[in-house]
Formats: C-alpha cells, sequence, structure tokens
C-alpha cells in the first residue's frame, strides 16, 4: 500500500501475465482450448475403446467344418441364425466329413458336419485327446444315381451300380442303353458319401466286403464337380446328395434287386424307408453343448428344419 497525491493509500495490484487486448492473450486462450480439446477427445476415444472390447467380448463364436454334403444347409442355417441372434458368429466351411472329424479330434472345430457317422478308431482317438464325441442327427438324406439327361437307361439295381463302380459293366449297351463306354464318377476318399457309397451300395452293406472302387472311377473334388461333369458328358453316371441334383441331370429308380420296386429318391420314399439309398446327416460335438452353441442347435432341430426341405433334402420327421 502506498499514499496517492492525495494522501490516500491503494493497493498496488500485480500486472496480468497477458494483457486482455494483447497477441499474446489470444494465443494463449487458444493453445488452452486446443490442449483441452485434445483431452477431451482422448477420453471418448478411450471411453470407445471400452465400449468395443465389452461389445467383442459379448459376442460368441461358433466354428462349423466338414461334410460338402451339409455344407449348403450349414451355410444356410448359419446366415438365417445369424440374422436372429447378432450376438453369435458362424464360420461354415467344407472339405469332406473327414476333414471336419479331424478338426474335431483335435480341438480346432466347435461343431463337425458328417455324412457318415465317425468310424470306431475315430471316436477313439477323440477320448485319447480328452474329447467324447456327441452325435446328433440334423437331417436326412437321399443319395440320388444321376446320368445325362439323353441317357436312355432310367432304372438300376444296387447290384447292377455296384458292378459298375468296380467296372464289371462297363458298357451302357449292357444294361439296354446304347454302345457307349460308361464313365463312372465318384467323390473322394475323404467324403462321407464316398465311404457311405462304398460301404452300402458298392459293399452291399457286407461288412466282410472287400470290394473297392475301381481306380479307373474318376474322382471328383466335390459335389458341385460332379454335376458340371454329368451336364457335360452323355457317358456318364454319378451319385451325389439329392439336394445337389438339378438341371441337366437325369435321376435313375432304384431297386434294392431285380424283382423290387424301383423308386425315386424324394422326402416321401426316404420317410417311408423305400429309397434304398438313404442315410441320416450329423453334426458332433466335443462333448454335451451348453449356452450359445445349445441354443444354435436346438434351433437346428426345430426351426431350422424348414431350410432342409428349401435345399432339397429331408426334414427330420
Amino acid at each position: 500500500m502506498r499514499p496517492n497525491h492525495f494522501g490516500i493509500c491503494r493497493k498496488i495490484l500485480p500486472k496480468p501475465l497477458f494483457p486482455s487486448h494483447s497477441l499474446s492473450y489470444f494465443l494463449f486462450c487458444g493453445l488452452f482450448i486446443f490442449i483441452l480439446l485434445i483431452s477431451l477427445a482422448g477420453c471418448r476415444q478411450e471411453q470407445s475403446e471400452v465400449q468395443s472390447d465389452a461389445s467383442s467380448l459379448s459376442i460368441q463364436t461358433i466354428e462349423n467344418k466338414g461334410s460338402d454334403t451339409l455344407v449348403n444347409i450349414a451355410l444356410a442355417w448359419a446366415e438365417n441364425y445369424m440374422g436372429q441372434q447378432p450376438d453369435v458368429r458362424i464360420s461354415v466351411t467344407g472339405g469332406g466329413s473327414g476333414t471336419g472329424i479331424a478338426a474335431l479330434i483335435n480341438g480346432t472345430v466347435d461343431i463337425a458336419n458328417a455324412s457318415r457317422a465317425m468310424k470306431a478308431e475315430e471316436i477313439e482317438a477323440a477320448q485319447g485327446n480328452g474329447i467324447t464325441p456327441v452325435q446328433i442327427v440334423v437331417a436326412q438324406d437321399a443319395i440320388a444315381i444321376v446320368v445325362h439327361p439323353s441317357n436312355p437307361v432310367d432304372k438300376l439295381t444296387l447290384q447292377q451300380i455296384s458292378d459298375i463302380y468296380t467296372l464289371k459293366i462297363t458298357n451302357w449297351n449292357q444294361l439296354g442303353g446304347e454302345d457307349r463306354p460308361i464313365v463312372p464318377l465318384s467323390r473322394q476318399s475323404n467324403s462321407g458319401t464316398y465311404v457311405y457309397f462304398l460301404e452300402n451300395v458298392i459293399r452291399s452293406g457286407n461288412k466282410e466286403s472287400n470290394l473297392l472302387f475301381s481306380p479307373d472311377v474318376l474322382l471328383m473334388p466335390s459335389s458341385e464337380g460332379i454335376s458340371v461333369e454329368i451336364r457335360q458328358n452323355p457317358n456318364a453316371i454319378g451319385y451325389d446328395g439329392l439336394g445337389y441334383v438339378g438341371e441337366g441331370q437325369k435321376v435313375i429308380a432304384v431297386a434294392i434287386n431285380s424283382d423290387g420296386l424301383y423308386v425315386f429318391p424324394s422326402s416321401e420314399t426316404v420317410n417311408q424307408g423305400s429309397y434304398p439309398i438313404a442315410r441320416p446327416l450329423y453334426m458332433y460335438t466335443a462333448g454335451e453343448t451348453s449356452g450359445a452353441m445349445k441354443a444354435y442347435l436346438d434351433w437346428i432341430l426345430n426351426e431350422g428344419q424348414v431350410l432342409v426341405s428349401e435345399l432339397g433334402f429331408v426334414p427330420l420327421k
């Protein structure tokens, strides 16, 4: 405090760092606001990352691999179910029943699709890894025998089909057709359809039989591969899941023997038990399921059966 020229004392205040009207003042304020905005943005980003992490933790992922016969149904199931349950992610790949079962045994997949039952040695291998496979029948299938539409042959017995694939019958004229060589097509050995066809058609269900596909049979990598070859080769014959039969293929009626009834594959003949080349389709899990996995499989066995019919396969009764 010091007196002015009137003798009155007044307080001497310190000068401001930046006068309010100076350029430095405005620069200082601008810098302060900029730092404040950066800090707020960082907080928002951190909060967003926390929310994103929490969201990702709530998503359930199901890995599904195996049968090429089942792959179209499995993809339809997955797409439809994810549309209803956005917190579930389902990955579906093919590669054959053997591939899916091997992945289940190794513990690298949640669900193995298979068009054949697991073999005793596969179950034993899984148990050796601490995995107890649980078998679930998810649909039924008829294996259709298909030829080119121009082929006049329209019916065959199981024995004739076996003889074609072991090359005991090599010309269509042996079956009432034209004088043309028969070109038999098959799936590859990692396919469950290949195994089923070998055991139940070529070997006629005889476990003591050692019959094999002839080495001259053309092995195709997929069901689509068989369909493409049939459409362009008038001498070819193949087998495929009923759901893969489309335009450019003629379906053959099949009888157990020459005295039996020749039957075409369909949902009705499979459910009646009259079509002789029919089988269940499976999903295998590593033990009993719970949570998102159980909910998904329950949905497949109920609402999901509608999609089985739409894709040309046979729903469960």
